[in-house]
């Protein structure tokens, strides 16, 4: 173990109160952020004032450095590391002084590296809370606000809808997702679905990334989907969020993507790398995405985030480590692409459950 260094005290929390100046992001928009993680430290991590708590940061950009003040607002008698202002030994020195359920954030312009630390694993392997912001510099400008909105936590609403859809996914025997004259066919019902509602009552692990809000599942036989499917965004090879200036058609057969009709020079790329690593196209994943922030109009930059937008996305590609099947060898699975739908609906079992822009369920019954 390794042993407690001065630098790490609460020393550090005074020392914080000023921050490098923020020009990007007004105070308003650091107020929201404010009410927002406030929100999602009280009713989604349930962090006391009894825990401790290590918030560990950088100041490579703007939004990071709001998120910041807004935590130091939240948790004013918290110790603050700049990451990139001590020794790795340092930081890893006070992981060393946290317990059992207490609470680690993570504001990151990039995604902090501790040699072959993995920070997230490693953290819920000590039985430590922990809220992860990534990628935060991929977001600038007006994206900074769609960040900041999508942290808002109706826990009423992402366990209430996240809820109702896992019971309607759990029991349908067979899916439709229509995109505007072409479908695609789920005829062989799908796996359990999986939460990420901020609701870790009976998790092993409490917390993760953020932002929030997604149900995703995956057909029970991959050869059993079937049809077309239009997609107006995809993750790039830059897993930058790609929106081309015109909708490309997936052709899909027995499970596999056998065309892409009005495809872009990008996506060509993307379809090429996972054919070199993996021999053919798989589609896996199907993610229900809850947060309101983000919509087919209002997107950001990072793909990791956007990926949570209220709507279908799908991934392509053999890797979803949430399932194994038997015809997917985990050893060379490596690919996992987000691909977002254009969808008019989305039916399960004949029962409509997505339409305009918005999930057709009753949740007050499921929160």
């Amino acid at each position: 173990m390794l042993a407690p260094v001065p630098f790490i005290s609460k020393r550090i929390a005074t020392t914080m109160t000023k921050l490098p100046i923020c020009a990007t992001i007004p105070d308003a928009a650091i107020d929201t952020a404010e009410k927002n993680l406030r929100d999602i430290l009280t009713l989604a991590i349930e962090h006391t004032p009894a825990q401790s708590a290590l918030v560990v940061w950088d100041a490579q950009c703007d939004l990071s450095i709001a998120l910041t003040e807004a935590y130091r607002r939240c948790l004013p008698d918290t110790t603050f590391i700049d990451f990139n202002s001590i020794a790795q030994e340092s930081v890893l020195a006070a992981f060393e002084q946290l317990k059992p359920g207490d609470l680690v954030v993570l504001i990151q312009s990039t995604s902090f590296r501790l040699d072959a630390f993995r920070i997230r694993v490693e953290l819920f392997k000590r039985s430590l809370k922990v809220v992860e912001h990534p990628h935060l510099s991929r977001m600038p400008g007006e994206e900074a606000l769609l960040y900041i909105a999508s942290l808002a936590y109706d826990p009423a609403y992402f366990r209430g809808v996240g809820n109702a859809l896992k019971a309607r996914i759990d029991i349908a025997k067979t899916g439709v997702i229509d995109s505007g004259d072409e479908q695609l066919v789920f005829a062989s019902g799908f796996e359990h679905a999986k939460l990420n509602v901020g609701d870790y009552r009976d998790m092993q692990n409490v917390g993760g990334q953020f932002p929030i809000g997604e149900v995703f599942t995956e057909s029970k036989d991959l050869e059993a989907v079937n049809g077309r499917l239009r997609i107006s965004i995809f993750g790039d090879t830059a897993f930058a969020v790609n929106k081309p200036a015109h909708p490309i058609t997936l052709v899909i057969s027995r499970g596999r993507v056998t065309a892409a009709i009005d495809s872009t020079p990008e996506f060509d790329r993307v379809l090429a790398n996972i054919r070199a690593d993996e021999g053919e196209v798989w589609l896996r994943e199907l993610g229900l995405g809850l947060n309101k922030a983000f919509t087919q109009d209002q997107t950001v930059s990072d793909i990791g985030t956007f990926e949570r937008m209220c709507g279908v996305h799908l991934s392509l590609g053999a890797k979803h480590g949430s399932y194994n099947k038997p015809n997917i060898k985990k050893a060379t699975a490596r690919h996992h692409v987000d691909v977002f739908a254009i969808t008019e609906s989305f039916t399960l079992d004949n029962e409509v459950i997505y339409r305009d822009g918005a999930w057709q369920v009753d949740f007050t019954k499921s929160f």
